[in-house]
């Protein structure tokens, strides 16, 4: 049994977006209910601080930080169409990006031996110098920079499951050999960007890995493409840290993806990287929440995770799939880097 950390607070309710806006405090509040119900050995509660602007400066230019801090003063605010924001928006992305650093230290300090940050708004869409995409402030992308200048570590995974590309995590390390960001995520659709020929560049070119995929995919299709092109590539990479961008907008009753993933496809691919996590980064493991629209979805897909990083299952075998070829062109851009098995 490993033991888990989870972050999960009220005032992640506080971001205020508006009437009808997906991304609303109720999928706090039904998570919150969850966690009252859901009891695990070895799982720890842990309370969320607030990330300092130096801690966002990792990431995002003062210019950005200064925009998103300005927003305290107004009750409303938009940076763009999808992006709304109010009073309280700013302190609560702080708290957002804070949830998953101490996370992170609990983790790397072995408090705990991974975990999930539930926490909103999400971030992955965040440039550095720009809000868009329900996102102010790239969680993941600070979470991975934090790695590497508190604790040292040299090589980390960002796995971005969310069905929208992570065009703000794979542009904060496009040119950096030392972060591998692998993506899946519905082809072509918002923010537009994640092209399987989007490979990185200078020494960061083959450390990204877009994995783009038509609409209609379910858990089969995942499950292979993350056995058979995910899994060798990170094991190739050696990570000494596994932080996972866990939308769940793949899920067959998100309103906003169009993909047929259940909470159980969630669960083999968060087992596929705890496997990857144990045998190469000590079992070193994060998740934080991305996306994810339709909340019984969202619910039932947190809890499968969850019980994943308990550490029950990763001795289980995965469901045998009949042999089938997944998209040639994305195999052959990657084996140019990595070796990938046969088709």
């Amino acid at each position: 049994m490993l033991r888990t950390g989870l972050v999960v607070d009220a005032r992640y309710q506080d971001h205020y977006t508006g009437r009808n806006h997906p991304e609303r405090p109720t999928r706090i509040s039904t998570l919150l209910t969850l966690v009252e119900d859901y009891h695990r050995p070895g799982m720890k509660h842990l309370a969320p601080r607030s990330a300092t602007p130096e801690e966002i400066a990792l990431i995002h230019d003062s210019t950005h930080i200064g925009r998103v801090a300005a927003t305290a003063e107004k009750n409303y605010f938009a940076f763009d169409a999808d992006t709304p924001v109010s009073s309280q928006s700013y302190a609560t992305a702080l708290l957002a990006t804070g949830g998953l650093l101490t996370l992170l230290e609990a983790i790397m300090t072995r408090e705990v031996d991974n975990g999930f940050a539930l926490v909103r708004p999400p971030g992955h869409h965040a440039e550095r110098n720009r809000a868009m995409g329900f996102c102010l402030f790239n969680s993941a992308a600070i979470g991975a920079q934090y790695l590497r200048e508190k604790f040292g570590l040299q090589r980390i995974v960002v796995m971005d499951w969310d069905v929208h590309h992570g065009n703000g995590t794979q542009h904060s390390f496009y040119d950096d050999p030392g972060i591998l960001y692998v993506s899946t995520h519905q082809y072509p659709y918002y923010p537009g960007t994640g092209a399987a020929e989007e490979v990185g560049q200078g020494q960061g070119e083959g450390y990204t890995v877009n994995l783009p995929i038509p609409a209609g995919w379910g858990n089969e299709e995942y499950q292979e493409l993350f056995q058979g092109v995910i899994d060798p590539i990170c094991r190739q990479f050696d990570p000494q840290f596994v932080l996972i961008s866990a939308g769940f907008d793949a899920h067959s009753r998100d309103p906003l993806g169009g993909m047929e993933v259940t909470e159980a496809g969630f669960g083999t691919m968060a087992r596929i990287l705890l496997r990857i996590a144990r045998d190469h980064a000590h079992g070193r493991c994060a998740a934080i929440l991305e996306g994810g629209y339709d909340l019984k979805g969202l619910q039932k897909s947190v809890v499968q995770v969850l019980d994943e990083m308990a550490g029950d299952t990763l001795v289980n075998a995965l469901p045998q799939l009949e042999p089938r070829a997944l998209l040639p062109r994305i195999k052959a851009v990657q084996r140019q880097y990595w070796e990938l098995p046969k088709d």
